[in-house]
């Protein structure tokens, strides 16, 4: 794991209040990690809802199969997490190994395995033994407490170099609810959603349908929005739980997902989620500058958003980003490379607010001093008008440094 923490860190972290309803722990387990944390539980009050979005690989890993199968009935009381392993491609072994954690959370939690959750990262294709820590999981679980939202972060981490935490409050109905999330990702980051791992928990109650449609919809702008390297993992999980606890307070229950007093918490939790997403982007291996890309006068939101993807997924455009280098001549490529409607002579481009290109050809206006200066800041945006209609899409990610290829040709070893 790197040791240098990104130089786009958060530069102070929210203090991560306790929610009502959630307790955790975390412990040493040396799945593969020596001296850090890489076990964590979260133990929900009985009466939690759970919503879930997970990858689109046809490759998922054994959690991701279990999850899927336990989300039907919408309900949830404990969740491990461990990194270090992903068990992803180990077969009948990581079937039983799911198993196998299941069965000793439920019995530590006096609960049925189908209200238990799971979610690994780390490795694919090496065998997780759930021997290494499920006899752990009744201390861990018995000693679980509220709050320690920021060591939980810390656990999950695998090449992250920071922990990732969001938090907000909101009113429904009237009475103040909490929102905390968590997440964790740095590479093998393209979102299908889900991407990477996160969890977010809510004293709020809402019914699982519900919850289940807020967070569906929440991913679009948010989680799948960014991408570090256009590697969608085998094992994302992003999960939402609901306490319930806020209605000893006279928050109302919310049982219809048109609802108007979820006005406010579904903008608090898209917030939530725009907010881990990017600290994702700003940890991706090796980065050192964000980069935003908004595609306008596409045919469509769904075109403008494919072709903002190529450009943001371009191994030229992120490493001229990297070299502080304005090659625009590089998003021109990507635009029309990415399958979508696009009319050359229409295409204007811009680094910032300087315009580089206009209607297919380099700008008159164009500076190459200003925007050679322009690319050394630490957030670059780049805006490509297709100039054919009123499509739009904003996507999110990093450049690519020699770092990257450093801290990926040696993972495994």
């Amino acid at each position: 794991m790197s040791t240098a923490v990104s130089p786009l860190a958060p530069k102070k972290y929210p203090k991560m209040p306790a929610i009502e309803g959630v307790r955790m722990a975390t412990a040493e387990a040396g799945i593969k990690y020596r001296d850090r944390t890489d076990l964590l539980a979260m133990v929900f009050d009985p009466g939690t809802s759970v919503a879930g979005v997970f990858t689109r690989s046809k490759c998922p890993s054994a959690p991701v199969d279990f999850c899927r199968q336990n989300l039907t009935a919408g309900k949830a009381r404990v969740l491990i997490v461990n990194s270090g392993n992903a068990n992803a491609f180990t077969g009948k072994k990581g079937r039983d190994s799911t198993a196998m954690t299941a069965e000793a959370a439920a019995k530590a939690a006096g609960c049925a395995a189908g209200d238990v959750f799971l979610a690994s990262t780390g490795v694919i294709g090496e065998p997780l033994d759930a021997g290494k820590f499920s006899h752990l999981l009744k201390g861990l679980l018995a000693g679980a407490e509220p709050g320690g939202w920021t060591e939980a972060a810390k656990a999950i981490m695998t090449t992250d170099t920071y922990p990732k935490v969001a938090t907000a409050t909101v009113s429904l109905g009237g009475t103040d609810v909490t929102i905390n999330g968590i997440a964790k990702g740095a590479g093998m980051i393209a979102p299908d959603m889900a991407t990477m791992l996160s969890f977010v928990a809510t004293d709020a109650p809402i019914a699982g349908p519900v919850l289940q449609d807020l967070l569906s919809r929440a991913v679009g702008k948010t989680f799948n929005a960014v991408t570090v390297d256009s590697d969608t993992s085998t094992s994302d999980t992003l999960l939402l739980f609901a306490t319930g606890a806020a209605s000893k307070r006279g928050a109302p229950r919310i049982e219809d997902a048109k609802d108007p007093q979820l006005g406010a918490f579904r903008r608090a939790l898209g917030k939530i989620l725009k907010q881990l997403a990017l600290q994702v982007v700003r940890d991706g291996e090796g980065a050192r500058k964000q980069i935003e890309v908004t595609v306008t006068g596409a045919k469509s939101a769904r075109s403008a958003k494919r072709i903002a993807l190529s450009i943001a997924n371009s191994p030229l455009v992120k490493t001229a980003v990297a070299g502080e280098d304005a090659n625009w001549g590089r998003v021109v490529m990507a635009v029309g490379k990415a399958g979508e409607p696009a009319d050359r002579d229409r295409l204007s481009i811009w680094f910032g607010d300087n315009r580089l290109a206009h209607e297919g050809e380099r700008d008159p206006a164009y500076s190459e001093e200003k925007t050679s200066a322009y690319m050394k800041r630490d957030e670059i945006r780049i805006v490509a008008d297709i100039g054919i209609g009123r499509g739009k899409a904003t996507v999110w990610t990093c450049d690519l440094t020699k770092e990257y290829v450093a801290i990926n040709g040696d993972y495994r070893s």
